[in-house]
């Protein structure tokens, strides 16, 4: 059977897949509305199903100073995706949101009021942290224990999704003999006892539109796989190679079956970037202007720091790896939304071994190491790697991230999506007006969930 492929966008931000030195990029385009606005009109033009947001919750610090690209800062997610809903009427609006330090009465209230004011085309992406230098933000402070981040977003969502589910359609209605508006009892009240949420709450805003907006995860640890085959709809998945894609994909949709779910009930959705051109050998020269304007030598020795984690401001990026060994006992010279490496020792020795092996420069191997993967070549090529992906089962489509903002969509939805629908595997219209409808998801409810016996309605 012939696969649909979902496509969504996701807005370039703070990191260095973003071409902040392009011409026509500037730095105020990342907090302009014009830029969400362009971004989303051209998704929606493009008839993806969702557009996404990302989340910074501290500005990065390296070495004692902020990171260069965190800078023009971040938006908060749930402004924009309002303003959104009201200049758009059927592209989704996905916003990333923290579960280790939001409560779960206040996202289930601001996800459900996102879903009445967009008609039902709200997404919540559930991530989690584990660090004290985001939680020195937040009145906890401290930190979350590893084990305990996906324990602890579990039972967030399982507690907003009975929060959506304790309003119900006829929970408030007018007494026929006074004219008084009362509570017939089914506007519920959640009482959870779980060992990290405990709340008693009765919801404030009516049930949303698409029952529970749509939950999204992107963990991949072996925790965030099993949330995500617990609770998640769709998976921001950093598997995009064919064969690591096959993989993560029979691993996650394996896992469904524990929790009485079928593997339609979950898509499985890869970041990927993409660079056209009018012929192989043109778009490949536009990826390496492209490369090298995102690893610039600042972003290289940043990152090589990271494993190191020594200053190596006296090594020329165009040169090789250090010889000396990454100081493993000592504090880390990065702090916040930056790659953490376990075994510092073993990673610096894959580094020499792959940078030995095809003669690469710092620079260069950090262009390999951090490359989010790109289908490059003419439209004709990228939509037919693209469709041959998601009919091999490596995805169900993808989230494109451009690399410029706000135009970096542009192109491929002039020349790909054309193509994709002559393939026949993509839409030439929407079909539905909810975002669950254009993934092709079951009614919340439909999946026979229980929550769990310490999260409930009454």
């Amino acid at each position: 059977m012939t696969k649909q492929i979902h496509l969504a966008a996701h807005f370039p931000g703070v990191n260095h897949h973003t071409v902040w030195t392009d011409p026509s990029h500037h730095a105020d385009t990342q907090s302009s509305f014009a830029s969400f606005q362009h971004l989303a009109a051209t998704a929606e033009r493009g008839l993806f199903d969702f557009v996404f947001l990302a989340e910074g919750l501290r500005l990065r610090e390296h070495r004692g100073r902020l990171v260069d690209q965190d800078v023009v800062g971040r938006p908060d997610t749930y402004a924009v995706l309002a303003a959104l809903a009201g200049v758009t009427t059927t592209v989704g609006l996905a916003g990333t949101i923290n579960a280790t330090f939001n409560d779960p009465y206040e996202l289930a209230r601001q996800f459900a009021t996102l879903d009445h004011l967009s008609a039902g085309r709200a997404a919540w992406n559930v991530v989690t942290s584990s660090d004290a230098f985001h939680g020195a933000n937040f009145r906890r402070g401290g930190y979350l224990a590893y084990p305990d981040r996906y324990e602890r977003a579990r039972e967030v969502v399982e507690a907003a999704r009975a929060l959506w589910d304790a309003w119900a359609p006829d929970a408030i209605v007018a007494d026929a003999a006074t004219g008084e508006f009362v509570r017939p009892g089914s506007l519920g009240t959640v009482r959870t006892g779980g060992r990290l949420v405990d709340i008693e709450a009765v919801p404030t805003v009516p049930r949303p539109p698409q029952g529970h907006p749509v939950i999204l995860q992107a963990g991949d640890s072996d925790g965030g796989r099993e949330l995500a085959a617990r609770v998640a709809d769709a998976v921001f998945s950093r598997h995009s190679e064919l064969a690591d894609g096959q993989a993560f994909y029979t691993d996650v949709k394996g896992r469904l079956a524990a929790y009485g779910r079928r593997p339609e009930d979950l898509l499985i959705l890869p970041a990927a970037s993409f660079v056209l051109g009018d012929t192989a050998a043109e778009a490949e020269e536009k990826l390496r202007a492209i490369q090298l304007q995102q690893v610039r030598p600042s972003v290289a020795r940043a990152f090589v720091e990271q494993v190191w984690n020594r200053d190596l401001s006296d090594h020329d990026v165009d040169g090789p790896l250090p010889t000396v060994d990454p100081l493993v006992d000592a504090p880390s010279i990065t702090q916040g939304r930056a790659s953490h490496f376990r075994d510092p020792l073993a990673i610096a020795r894959q580094w020499r071994e792959l940078s030995e092996a095809k003669g690469l420069s710092i620079r260069e191997l950090v262009i390999q190491v951090i490359g989010r993967h790109s289908f490059v070549g003419t439209p004709q090529h990228v939509a037919a790697e693209i469709d041959r992906y998601v009919q091999e089962d490596a995805s169900d489509g993808f989230i494109l991230v451009p690399h410029l903002t706000p135009h970096g969509l542009d192109e491929f939805v002039d020349t790909v999506v054309p193509l994709l629908q002559e393939r026949g595997t993509f839409r030439t219209s929407y079909e539905g007006s909810t975002l669950r409808e254009h993934l092709g998801l079951p009614p919340a409810d439909a999946f026979g969930r229980t929550l769990d016996a310490d999260v409930r309605a009454s």
